[in-house]
């Protein structure tokens, strides 16, 4: 079996292996030993200026964050034969000069070791963590590239090293001259395609790559513009109409001849299948969350929708028991009838009793025309009464016996009307206490709770909040029509995180609201939330009665993950960068 090189060289092309590696904007060595680095591509245009020296070693002695991330990394390296360890996204202003935010991976492949560190776009420190795993298996390439010339004849070690970064990476690399004719393809083309290096190399590259016309042809468009304003394209393959292939498709010239073209294929498949899992775990009819206490709740809605009996949904304020009723609606048999909803809070007798059951003209003062109740206009559907704590008494006499006989009598009139309507119900208050006081009727709780569903507090589901505050994020940006507000910055975002949401998701919402009105640049900053978050947050942080009370916290947490770093963070509730921040702010030695 040939190398990728061997075959190169029967095809009698040049690989020009150092140039596709800059063009990363990736700092990579390979860890000969504990105290021998060999740097294996160009600087970067991000190296830190500070610094006297291009030597890896030095890097690495200055950057407290390294020191502590490579105790792990040996360990991986000790205990893996190959794989991959991503440190996370951290910041070093002192060091790097900047607020940019970079990421280390450690890479071990056949007994090398390698070190990559790279500095991160801005929109990929706030993606889902669910997509973590995919995100740490490719590096991103930065939007400026100081592409360096290499003498083509690099030595054969250093080609090698390269080909496993790639490998590692699950880019494909294509090279087409300028006549659109493909010049070289990798083995990662061949695996992805199912395609053999003769048939690859040759032919122009719009028959010969498996993908549409169209496609090929959005491709062409970014070829034709300036390196500068190239965009990745998405391309999707499918078989018997599922996905069955997900690329992404960067479009760079030859840095030695910009005539040619290189084309990056990136597999974004497993990225892709994450993110129709997720939103399809996340999103349940109109309510969001992948918590393990909204997929249950999603699951008794499916289990007492199809079952025509009434419903009590409790939970806090803002916690979205509407939203459930509606969900219930759409998933019952009554889902094409009408859907009634009244709010039980705030009114009088005679107003709750004509809203509720209708009244004849002349019923009372005011009553000039005969009126239908909600009961009649929800007929063969569902009826909604939200705050039926709030209910009057006399009220709630005659809802039971309405839930009782299924007949309402209109206010003013003796005869019965039959009704048919299925009843939901809804209460923020602990309704048994009502019961206890004598403010509810023990009987009417009775009929009403044959189904019951308890809704959880945005504070004991925080793992929802990222998704929820995208949701409204994207509805805010289309109300205050700033379209450019794409994201919410990490500090933002762990304040929303921290934050208590006594008001829950409804809360939730209006925070983002009002940080999109006082927003003025890309991102939704800490500063641009209400007072009530930030407030929360400088709270948080000064209830640390002394930096002493601090530093025992993390010595006590590094004893419990038994010196695991990452996990002691966890344990705090820290993000690792903040965590190897405070150890160097506090003198703790990474041992």
């Amino acid at each position: 079996m040939l190398t990728p090189n061997e075959m190169a060289v029967c095809m009698g092309v040049e690989i020009p292996y150092p140039e596709i590696l800059n063009i990363f904007d990736a700092f990579i060595v390979q860890v000969e030993s504990a105290s021998h680095y060999r740097r294996i591509s160009s600087i970067p245009p991000w190296f830190p200026p500070s610094l006297s020296s291009t030597d890896p070693m030095e890097f690495v002695q200055r950057s407290f964050f390294l020191q502590c991330f490579l105790h792990e990394a040996e360990e991986f390296w000790q205990t893996h034969e190959q794989g991959v360890l991503s440190s996370g996204f951290w910041s070093e202003p002192d060091l790097m000069g900047d607020e940019s935010y970079f990421e280390a991976t450690a890479l071990v492949q056949e007994e090398q070791r390698f070190l990559i560190v790279r500095r991160c776009e801005p929109e990929m420190v706030t993606l889902q963590p669910v997509l973590q795993k995919a995100r740490e298996d490719h590096l991103v390439h930065g939007k400026e590239r100081d592409i360096h010339q290499h003498q083509l004849a690099e030595s054969e070690q250093i080609r090698d090293d390269v080909t496993a970064v790639l490998d590692h990476l699950h880019l494909a690399v294509v090279m087409i001259n300028e006549s659109g004719a493909m010049t070289y393809a990798n083995p990662t083309v061949c695996r992805l395609f199912g395609l053999t290096p003769q048939m690859l190399v040759g032919g122009l590259w719009t028959a010969i790559l498996p993908w549409k016309g169209e496609q090929s042809r959005q491709v062409e468009e970014q070829r034709a513009l300036p390196e500068g304003r190239r965009a990745p394209v998405a391309i999707s393959l499918k078989k018997n109409h599922k996905p069955w292939l997900d690329l992404e498709v960067e479009v760079h010239d030859d840095p030695r001849d910009s005539r040619r073209t290189i084309l990056f294929l990136k597999d974004q498949t497993e990225v892709e299948d994450l993110r129709r899992q997720l939103i399809g775990q996340a999103h349940f009819e109109k309510l969001i969350g992948k918590s393990p206490v909204m997929q249950a709740i999603y699951q008794k809605i499916q289990d007492i929708a199809p079952v025509d009996v009434p419903v009590l949904i409790q939970g806090e304020t803002g916690t979205g028991k509407e939203l459930v009723a509606k969900a219930v609606h759409r998933l019952s048999a009554r889902k094409d009838r009408p859907f009634v909803a009244i709010n039980c809070a705030g009114l009088t007798d005679s107003l709750l009793g004509s809203q509720l059951f209708g009244h004849k003209r002349g019923a009372f003062t005011g009553a000039v025309s005969d009126h239908e109740g909600f009961f009649e206009a929800a007929e063969g559907g569902i009826l909604f009464l939200d705050e039926i704590g709030d209910m009057p008494v006399t009220i709630q006499t005659t809802l039971l016996r309405v839930l009782q006989e299924g007949e309402i009598i209109r206010l003013g009139e003796s005869r019965p009307r039959k009704v048919d309507v299925r009843v939901l119900a809804a209460t923020h208050q602990h309704i048994e206490e009502l019961v206890e006081k004598g403010t509810f009727r023990s009987d009417l709780l009775y009929r009403i709770r044959v189904a019951r569903l308890q809704l959880p507090p945005l504070r004991e589901r925080r793992e929802d909040i990222p998704l929820l505050s995208d949701a409204f994020l994207g509805q805010a940006r289309a109300v205050t029509r700033k379209h450019d507000v794409q994201e919410i910055a990490q500090e933002a975002m762990q304040a929303l995180l921290r934050y208590q949401w006594p008001g829950n998701v409804r809360e939730l919402k209006s925070t983002l609201d009002y940080a999109m009105i006082h927003c003025h640049g890309a991102a939704i900053r800490y500063s641009d939330l209400p007072p009530e978050l930030t407030g929360a947050q400088e709270f948080v942080v000064s209830t640390r009665s002394s930096p002493r009370d601090e530093r025992a916290e993390i010595l006590a947490a590094l004893e419990q993950a038994r010196g695991k770093r990452a996990q002691a963070a966890k344990l705090l509730g820290m993000s690792r960068s903040t965590f190897y921040r405070r150890l160097n702010e506090l003198g703790i030695e990474c041992e």
